[in-house]
């Protein structure tokens, strides 16, 4: 919202009825909607939204993506876009899509119960001739329509598989990705590249900063080659895609998968510090067909023209408690610190991790030196802020 006021767009929220209290004390356009209806009356959100005037709809999480989809089939009067939108959404359909493209991908299928992944683990392995008492590659079994990694298990054993509840099913197997996982924000108008930022993971889930090092931004030609056979074989026209590669020591990109919303991480606050725009301002104005050519050229710098490294490390407490936070004066003098929103929680108990959610708080970096804040990453990641 405060992105929408920066750029001067009119906006409605259209969000859960637990948001209409805080909408009326701030005066916002406001349409309450169910995210979890889906029925014969779903129509009702794009004819209520047409009612506002608005033009265009632009998702902030996971599960408003297929919502943003069908409202943006009936404004623009294309369903194809619902469609579209179901590609992000499904892990397999967006597996399957990128591979016909000619996208280098993992072996993968869907899978019914145990019995399929138990199969699957046995032939992959089978695939790269495992003897008897090696090791097993390991396989992943992912939701197929959930965020990042929510629902996503590792799987080396019988033993991995039993663990998996059958609540996870039906749901999508692939083999195992080698070498170094790296996302991309990618800003698209017209169906080209305005702005393509890489982010470089150093622990999934815990640590990323914007831009990447040299390693991977030497890779940027092929990294944008790679993203451009994206946008094609996703036919995307506008808005903004978060896909996620990995990169093998002999420079080949293997794609993982993509979403088309705001990205975890703290990546957007990050670009924002090392490249001074708004990404959530840039998400808006590239979904909507109506902004001209000098308005992008106006808004984006040039993907070289960052001011020094922004990084962020995501805290989970080591213990099943935490009652008592610490912050080191040495992590606060360190000229790379920037802040931190660790908090104490009103209950000690630790909640149950969920995918890569639930961390404590995160602290923020920001310095000229990759190498040395990816240092402080590793350092910092092993000190347990919570007793």
């Amino acid at each position: 919202m405060e992105a929408m006021d920066s750029i001067k767009r009119d906006f409605v929220v259209v969000a859960p009825e637990a948001f209409r209290t805080y909408a009326k004390e701030h005066d916002l356009k406001y349409v309450s909607w169910d995210f979890e209806r889906r029925n014969d009356h779903s129509i009702e959100l794009a004819s209520s939204l047409k009612e506002f005037g608005v033009s265009v709809a632009v998702p902030l999480y996971e599960e408003t993506v297929s919502w943003a989809g069908a409202v943006n089939a009936s404004l623009w009067d294309n369903p194809r876009l619902f469609n579209q939108s179901l590609l992000f959404r499904d892990k397999a359909m967006m597996k399957r899509k990128a591979q016909i493209a000619g996208l280098r991908v993992g072996v993968f299928q869907e899978a019914e119960n145990h019995a399929d992944v138990r199969k699957f683990l046995r032939r992959v392995n089978e695939a790269l001739l495992k003897l008897e008492g090696e090791h097993p590659d390991p396989v992943h079994l992912k939701a197929f329509s959930a965020a990042g990694c929510v629902g996503h298990h590792v799987i080396r054993s019988d033993e991995d598989i039993d663990e998996v509840p059958m609540s996870s099913f039906p749901c999508l197997l692939e083999s195992h990705l080698d070498g170094q996982e790296f996302s991309c924000e990618v800003f698209v108008h017209g169906g080209k590249i305005r702005f393509l930022n890489i982010t470089e993971y150093i622990h999934l889930g815990h640590s990323n900063f914007v831009p990447a090092s040299d390693r991977l931004e030497e890779m940027r030609p092929r990294i944008k080659e790679a993203c451009e056979d994206l946008i094609r074989a996703f036919d995307v026209k506008y808005g903004m895609m978060h896909p996620e590669w990995f990169v093998t020591s002999d420079g080949k990109l293997n794609f993982g998968e993509v979403a088309a919303r705001v990205p975890g991480g703290h990546i957007f606050e990050l670009i924002e510090r090392a490249y001074g725009f708004s990404p959530f301002a840039a998400q808006v104005i590239c979904s909507d067909p109506n902004t001209t050519e000098e308005e992008l050229a106006a808004f984006f710098p040039q993907e070289s023209e960052h001011k020094g490294y922004a990084g962020c490390l995501m805290v989970y407490p080591r213990g099943k408690v935490a009652s008592k936070l610490e912050v080191p004066s040495e992590l606060t003098d360190d000229a790379y610190f920037e802040k931190h929103d660790l908090f104490v929680p009103a209950t000690p108990k630790v909640a149950e991790r969920v995918g890569f959610g639930n961390h404590y708080g995160t602290v923020f970096f920001h310095g000229e030196d990759p190498r040395r804040m990816e240092e402080l990453f590793w350092k910092w990641e092993e000190f347990d802020f919570y007793s």
